[in-house]
């Protein structure tokens, strides 16, 4: 820390309690100064040599002893001392601490050099220009030690001096700082001494380009906010530094905002927050979308207004593929039903979505397509988000279905290659609301589409009990299709069909052929043992389509029909009373096709005979 002393003479001010005396001076006392409780006994010819508001005050003829009250001074009688003890010419000691108080003291007291030359005001801003402004740790201490001197400190410049110093530091290239700072984040191998000599010559320590940000957290808002503000306008920071820096301000000023609860706040934390907010780089990517969840969510319970919650919904927007379940569970506020803010998370859904529909747009010129545009990877994981903060919320029993579906078709639907995270917030859903309508639940089931179902959520949703009859058959039915279209591309790839094709004239289908053809009618249980379905009547029907195999390896018959399939099904599960009786209206769930009639076998000649 840089200090300055002054004068020569030694101290002989005596300080008992609330007062202040001269020892060893033999001339009497002549004037007393009077600073809020404390009594300075002085004399006035030092004084008045050096102070013009003195010289104003004390009158020139008369030899009484006079009392001055001075209640105003900046700086009260700590910083009055210091300057008496200079008009004394006694050695005064000054630093970062208490250069300030003792410079808006002397302008106070009028000690500059219309007065006396190389007055008390001359020397303290030599040192200053000279030694504290170069400083970077001196001039953040002293910009600290101007708030309890305004406005005295902003009417002379100290503050914006200060200010100025400060963020042309933080501004300076890296390869140029040459001052000591505070790094106690996650340091750079070279900062630790880690870095190898290269040819016996140990190469210059590389300095992070946020090597600033962690000295200026002991500022106050309000000085935090110029510096800032400052660095802003110069324009050699990049904006994620930025960013960094208001995070860990943020955190250090606030650390219970990383926490599950915020701590109850005043106007104090209130205005806090709100500055945060508006101090933000507007650049994408600067802050964390995590860091600014945690900001609304910590504005949203202190009600710092609705303009500063308003933008940080848009700016989470802008970024919400970033996002993480955890980080959206924000509680609502007092007098809601639900436990989580269901209507923030689907603003800020549809705030992204108009975005992501604009940046679409003009990334291919404007141009409106009748087609449907694959979905950016942005959506994709925005809908993966989505789907995982509905199972959540799912959980809750006063989230309201309208709500929930409502937030679930705020993401369309091709944004979801697979809908498993659909299905398991909607699975979740039901086991949370037993007593669900049948409407509700078949709008709810409504969402889910089960052509995009992975083979695992089949095989769970067909033992689902929660799910209506009609989204179970529609589930089997999609797996089987998928099925047919796998055993029939293997089939073309082993060359079944080149076989076929090379024998003349066959001009009908043989029973095998009509085998290999699957019917609607004819959904096979085959592939309910991969789903662990294996109830009695599937496990006969594999051993039966296993036991019925010709020499070709065609299956010749015992397939499980699709009325036996529901049938046990219904005959299982249906004991509940909700499927008999709910569900009399799924009769036509499969799409009614034309399919090619069964012919009776045919004895084929072998090419031998």
């Amino acid at each position: 820390m840089k200090f300055m002393k002054l004068g020569s003479n030694p101290d002989t001010f005596q300080d008992d309690g609330n007062q202040v005396s001269i020892v060893g001076s033999e001339l009497v006392s002549d004037i007393t100064v009077r600073i809020g409780t404390t009594k300075f006994y002085l004399h006035k010819f030092p004084l008045l040599s050096k102070c013009g508001r003195f010289q104003k005050l004390i009158p020139t003829t008369g030899d009484e002893n006079i009392e001055i009250h001075i209640h105003d001074i900046p700086g009260g009688a700590k910083a009055f001392e210091l300057c008496a003890k200079f008009c004394y010419g006694m050695i005064v000691t000054l630093n970062a601490y208490n250069v300030i108080a003792a410079r808006c003291a002397a302008e106070y007291l009028e000690m500059n050099e219309t007065v006396d030359k190389g007055n008390l005001i001359y020397k303290i801003d030599v040192f200053l220009s000279s030694s504290i402004f170069r400083s970077w740790k001196d001039s953040i201490i002293v910009l600290g030690t101007t708030k309890a001197h305004l406005p005295w400190a902003e009417d002379i410049k100290l503050v914006s001096h200060c200010i100025d110093s400060v963020a042309s530091k933080a501004s300076t290239d890296t390869s140029k700082v040459e001052w000591s700072y505070t790094y106690n984040r996650k340091k750079l191998p070279t900062e630790n001494g880690h870095d190898s000599p290269w040819n016996g010559v140990k190469q210059q320590q590389l300095v992070p380009k946020d090597w600033w940000v962690e000295d200026l957290t002991d500022l106050d808002i309000d000085s935090y906010k110029q510096v800032i503000t400052a660095i802003k306008a110069k324009g050699m920071v990049p904006k994620d530094v930025i960013g960094e820096a208001i995070k860990a301000y943020t955190y250090k000023k606030l650390p219970s905002l990383s926490k599950v609860s915020m701590i109850h706040g005043d106007a104090k934390v209130r205005a806090m927050l709100v500055t945060i907010t508006c101090l933000l780089p507007s650049e994408k990517g600067s802050v964390s979308c995590s860091f600014l969840l945690k900001l609304l969510r910590a504005t949203n319970l202190l009600k710092c207004g609705e303009m500063c919650r308003k933008e940080l919904m848009k700016r989470i927007a802008r970024q919400l593929e970033e996002a993480s379940v955890a980080d959206l569970l924000i509680p609502t506020v007092d007098g809601d039903t639900t436990v989580y803010d269901l209507d923030m998370i689907h603003s800020i859904v549809e705030e992204f979505v108009r975005q992501d529909q604009k940046n679409t747009q003009k990334h291919s010129g404007g141009e409106v397509n009748d087609h449907v545009s694959a979905p950016s990877a942005s959506m994709i994981t925005v809908a993966k988000i989505v789907d995982g903060y509905l199972a959540e919320v799912a959980k809750d029993p006063n989230t309201p279905i309208v709500k929930f579906v409502n937030l679930a078709e705020t993401v369309s639907g091709n944004s979801r290659p697979v809908h498993d995270g659909l299905y398991r917030a909607i699975d979740m859903y039901l086991k949370e609301h037993p007593s669900l309508g049948k409407s509700d639940k078949k709008r709810l089931c409504g969402l889910m589409d089960c052509k995009k179902l992975s083979p695992d959520a089949c095989a769970h949703a067909v033992q689902n009990e929660r799910l209506p009859l009609r989204t179970v058959v529609q589930v089997l039915y999609h797996e089987q299709t998928r099925a047919s279209a796998v055993a029939t591309i293997r089939a073309d790839s082993i060359g079944i069909g080149s076989y076929e094709s090379s024998r003349s004239g066959a001009t009908t289908n043989t029973e095998d052929e009509w085998d290999g053809v699957m019917a609607v009618e004819d959904l096979s249980l085959t592939k309910t043992t991969k789903l662990d379905k294996c109830d009695t009547a599937g496990t006969d029907a594999e051993k039966n389509h296993g036991g019925n195999k010709g020499t070709n390896g065609r299956v010749k018959g015992g397939g499980a029909t699709p009325k036996k399939a529901l049938g046990k099904m219904m005959s299982s599960k249906g004991q509940t009373g909700e499927r008999s009786s709910s569900d009399s209206s799924d009769s036509a769930i499969l799409p009614r096709q034309e399919h090619p009639k069964r012919t009776p076998a045919r004895s084929v000649k072998s090419s031998a005979a």
